[in-house]
């Protein structure tokens, strides 16, 4: 049996970072195993037919000093900062993103709506507490915004009702602009950078993969495990069960694996920790990525689509972060469909209904060439922070503390965040495990 003093379960952005900074200052042996035959998790990339396509849109906001500074020392020359191109499309319109600063260019009657929601939301008070994602977005951004953009594209992207949504998670990710602001945003074609990822940093060559591939080549030798899946841990025993390798004895444990997951294939548990675990909500996303035999000129990174009579939520082109992603004379596209965690999806119905939607909107035109069709399914695409998320994990990180379980990253800890996050939660658990 292979004993190790620090056993990481997934070898994502979380977890190879958990073993680069053990790594660092301390002697403890660590094993990283990883069930696809690559590392990187969702923020790893996939080449087909000389293109380069992530798992839908993974883009390095880079704000802590640190996180700037580890990205930069793993990536060196192959970094590149992008001013971000968002839009949203609406009644066959283009305005820029986020949609709450930017109606200019929308139908009349759509921004004489939301500038008087956003007149009367601005002579009230805001919801305090704990409120719902319906009640803290009327009060800030007035019912207009709200009925073209905010309840239509949230309800599509998480596949429940705002009022079932609590508004925790809004934090960082959903712009709060002052109302000059917003009028300004009505009346020109304003360029104001807003929110936390007014632009970004992209790998210039191999996709997303390639910080998780950079992370992995400062590992030592034997320390990741590719192609094996983890098939069960006893918590008693601290063993763990790893296909292709069989028992693992672990001094320490952490988890980057989806909580759920985790949960489902450890033990024993106490029947409260599989209560709260049925508690937990996900949103899975099916990603098509398409290689299209044209260039595309319009310089767009992505697009957001709140109708109903487009399936997908959000669609974009790779090849606009980086050149690279697409042989010379194409382009990399992305589109996202999400779907309730666990929906079964006809996919050859699907494509079609994808593919007529794309060319309705225009970003697919009659004569392209399809020279790529690619679908990728993320199980876990999104955490729900319905009501019921805080109290579950509650219960489930109480229990994983007792049993002294580090459970991290955007999975392991079930919550909405980004790649940096990722690595600084990496860092910060292993400095818990080395007693720093």
């Amino acid at each position: 049996m292979r004993e190790v003093d620090v056993l990481i379960l997934g070898g994502g952005l979380s977890g190879l970072s958990t073993a680069y900074h053990l790594a660092q200052p301390s002697r403890q042996t660590c094993l990283v195993v990883e069930k696809e035959a690559r590392v990187g998790g969702t923020a790893g990339s996939r080449q087909r037919g000389g293109f380069v396509f992530d798992h839908g849109a993974h883009l390095l906001h880079l704000h802590h000093p640190y996180g700037k500074k580890l990205v930069r020392s793993l990536l060196r020359g192959n970094l590149v900062k992008v001013q971000r191109s968002a839009w949203i499309y609406l009644q066959d319109c283009y305005a820029r993103y986020p949609f709450q600063a930017n109606t200019h260019g929308l139908p009349r009657s759509v921004v004489v709506d939301c500038l008087a929601g956003a007149w009367r939301a601005a002579q009230r008070s805001h919801p305090g507490g704990d409120s719902s994602f319906a009640d803290w977005s009327r009060a800030l951004f007035g019912e207009g915004v709200c009925r073209h953009f905010m309840f239509p594209y949230n309800r599509k992207l998480w596949g429940v009702a705002p009022e079932r949504l609590t508004s925790r998670w809004t934090g960082r990710f959903v712009p709060r602009p002052a109302l000059d602001e917003v009028l300004c945003g009505a009346l020109l074609d304003q360029k104001k950078g807003f929110g936390y990822n007014s632009f970004f940093y992209y790998p210039k060559k191999g996709g997303s993969q390639a910080l998780a591939d950079a992370l992995a080549a400062r590992l030592a030798a034997g320390c990741i495990l590719v192609d094996s899946p983890v098939i069960s841990v006893d918590l008693d025993a601290r063993v763990a069960q790893i296909q292709g390798l069989g028992a693992v004895r672990y001094r320490k444990l952490v988890n980057t694996l989806p909580l759920p997951e985790f949960i489902d294939l450890s033990g024993p548990w106490p029947a409260q920790v599989r209560a709260a675990r049925r508690r937990l909500r996900h949103a899975s996303v099916w990603c098509l990525n398409l290689g299209v035999g044209r260039p595309d000129a319009s310089g767009k990174h992505w697009i957001y689509f709140p109708e109903k009579k487009y399936p997908f939520c959000r669609a974009g082109i790779y090849s606009n972060f980086s050149a690279t992603s697409a042989p010379t004379g194409a382009s990399a596209f992305y589109i996202e469909v999400s779907r309730p965690g666990g929906a079964a999806v006809d996919l050859k119905a699907l494509g079609k209904q994808v593919l007529s939607g794309l060319l309705r909107c225009g970003l697919l035109r009659p004569k392209d060439r399809l020279l790529v069709k690619d679908w990728v399914r993320i199980p876990y695409g999104y955490v729900i922070d319905d009501f019921e998320r805080e109290p579950a994990l509650k219960v489930l990180f109480g229990h994983l503390g007792r049993r002294g379980i580090e459970s991290i990253g955007r999975y392991g800890g079930w919550k909405y965040s980004f790649m940096e996050e990722a690595l600084l939660d990496g860092k910060s658990c292993a400095e818990r495990l080395a007693g720093r």
